[in-house]
């Protein structure tokens, strides 16, 4: 009896994903909020030369 207990806590114990998945989600969360800021910050810094080099071929 105490062998099926022990297979039945066991496997109930692995089973459980629900902080794995919320773990799993900050993880996600994390990496895609340093691409979007590196982007953004590269963009930024790369669109300030490019107006400014096609303002002043306009002119």
């Amino acid at each position: 009896m105490s062998y099926s207990y022990r297979n039945l806590w066991s496997d109930r114990l692995w089973s459980d994903e629900e902080g794995q998945d919320i773990a799993e989600y900050s993880v996600m969360l994390a990496v895609i909020l340093v691409i979007v800021v590196g982007t953004v910050r590269l963009i930024g810094s790369n669109a300030g030369a490019i107006f400014s080099q096609v303002g002043s071929s306009i002119q």
